[in-house]
């Protein structure tokens, strides 16, 4: 049976192989008019080297992957020698047989061709006379250049990546780079195949990562359809994996290439200091400053923290963030109380924890043991969400309660929400109105100034106690006659009588958004 041949991808594609079907498109081979007569569906095996050869043993003399041309002189008549030679190419491992017909066979010999078929190796037969060394040196030069090709592209790769690591480049610059030189999604991962992080097309990107639980379940399966993949580690250590997914071009330039990013990655590790962990540290920073910033949809992050480990299915999420904490020491608290979820440093000193709860678990309880471990510090909670597409919103709102609370010293529980900051809380949500601050400078204008400075802390402190002349006194240092003139010079400033309660009211709302505003 044969078959019609058509080109797979240019033929100036710099890989540093042919397949079988390659060979058969250059024009030299098509003026010979070849026939595919068995084993079509193999035609894309890689072609090693081409080897002219009229020996009827001349499997003991091939490595694996050259394409045998031959006359079949020494073969003619003899059935059994003629199914012997193709099983010998096929137990050597040859990409492909090319028979010249016309001095030995005027047609294609049914005995090798039905023994081509049932080893399944390709078999091409010539009907016209053709030069077999116009042939082997075409190709044994378009593989020569191939291979110096692929070389050329892994040297380029290290020099680039060994650029940016000596010039201090943060992992994901590097990670853009391999991407960039693969042309597909680049993902490592850690032992568990929890993703650490990925570059490439977004898009591309979140299609691995939506199906990545089928595809870490595969992980120690063998490469395939353009997955390959690089152990990361050294000394005798593995701690992770980087994997090309979706490579289009040659498994092996494939592998070249995930190769030289490994062993960037590992340098890079070294040279830097970080661990694995740091870079689970980072992929949750990521996650959870998109999550807070709000400029990717939830839904389009859902994927990525799937891909992280968070557990997402019918699940109850709790917004936190932790003024002042250790994100380490509160992944370790995490561990130990068993709580699955994600931490994160995110800018000003806060750090921002997502819990992932199963729905029947008591969220407010859990969160508060989770407190409790934490002592000395305080922790801003949203309340709970069961939609992934709510967290954004918790995050933020936890963000909020933290900054208010960071506000001010307040007499708040260890679990801090928002019904618990009242009016600063209010304040520190409107702080960048224009029309509040214009009403704080309005209000404090007096005191706004340098000469104003102790006067507005004492100010700050007499409203913060609910107006008690004798805990402020006591609280600055100072006696309460020196303290009521201090009152009397603020109320001159001011033009207002703090006694009244709607006049030290309105002074104290304008002072929460004067420090709300100052950070």
């Amino acid at each position: 049976m044969s078959t019609t041949l058509e080109p797979l991808e240019p033929l100036d594609s710099m890989e540093p192989t042919l397949s079988v079907r390659q060979v058969l498109m250059l024009e030299r081979v098509l003026a010979g008019e070849p026939e595919v007569v068995a084993g079509a569906g193999q035609l894309d095996r890689a072609v090693r080297w081409v080897h002219v050869a009229e020996a009827a043993d001349v499997g003991v003399m091939l490595s694996g992957g050259e394409m045998v041309l031959t006359t079949g002189v020494l073969l003619a008549g003899d059935d059994d020698k003629q199914a012997e030679y193709i099983q010998s190419l096929h137990r050597a491992e040859a990409a492909a047989v090319v028979l010249g017909l016309g001095r030995a066979f005027p047609a294609p010999p049914d005995a090798m061709r039905r023994a081509a078929e049932r080893c399944g190796l390709p078999m091409v037969v010539l009907h016209r006379p053709f030069p077999f060394a116009e042939l082997t040196e075409e190709v044994q030069a378009r593989l020569v250049r191939r291979k110096f090709a692929a070389v050329s592209m892994s040297e380029a790769v290290r020099t680039a990546l060994t650029g940016l690591i000596t010039a201090g480049a943060p992992l994901q610059h590097l990670l853009d780079e391999i991407a960039h030189h693969s042309g597909c999604p680049v993902v490592v991962t850690n032992l568990a195949h929890r993703v650490l992080a990925t570059a490439g097309e977004r898009s591309a990107v979140d299609d691995v990562l939506r199906d990545w639980e089928r595809i870490a379940r595969q992980a120690g399966g063998s490469e395939g359809d353009g997955w390959i993949r690089a152990e990361l580690g050294g000394r005798g250590e593995r701690w992770g994996q980087i994997m090309l997914c979706g490579y289009r071009g040659d498994t092996a330039t494939g592998r070249l290439l995930a190769d030289r990013a490994a062993e960037s990655l590992v340098l890079h590790r070294m040279l830097g200091g970080t661990s694995a962990h740091t870079w689970e540290e980072q992929s949750a920073q990521s996650l959870l400053t998109d999550l807070v910033s709000g400029v990717v949809p939830a839904r389009q992050l859902l994927p990525r923290a799937r891909a992280a480990g968070l557990p997402v299915n019918r699940r109850t999420f709790v917004p936190l963030v932790v003024r002042d904490g250790d994100p380490a020491e509160l992944d370790r608290v995490l561990r130990l109380l068993g709580l699955p979820g994600i931490v994160a440093e995110l800018a000003d000193g806060a750090t921002a924890v997502l819990l992932s709860l199963a729905r029947d678990q008591d969220a407010t309880v859990l969160t508060a043991n989770f407190a409790a471990r934490l002592a000395g510090t305080v922790v801003a909670a949203a309340d709970p969400r069961t939609a992934w597409d709510d967290v954004p919103a918790g995050m933020r709102e936890a963000r909020h309660v933290a900054d208010a609370v960071a506000s001010g010293a307040l007499d708040l529980p260890a679990v801090v929400r928002l019904k618990d900051v009242h009016l600063r809380g209010l304040i520190r949500l409107l702080r960048d109105d224009p029309h509040v601050q214009s009403f704080a400078e309005r209000e404090l204008d007096g005191l706004l100034c340098a000469a104003g400075d102790d006067l507005l802390a004492v100010l700050r402190t007499y409203l913060a106690t609910g107006r008690n002349k004798s805990r402020t006194a006591q609280l600055h240092h100072v006696s309460r006659p020196a303290l009521y003139r201090r009152l009397e010079a603020i109320q001159g400033r001011l033009g207002v009588d703090l006694d009244d309660f709607e006049q030290a009211a309105s002074v104290h709302i304008a002072l929460l958004a004067h420090d709300a505003q100052q950070g």
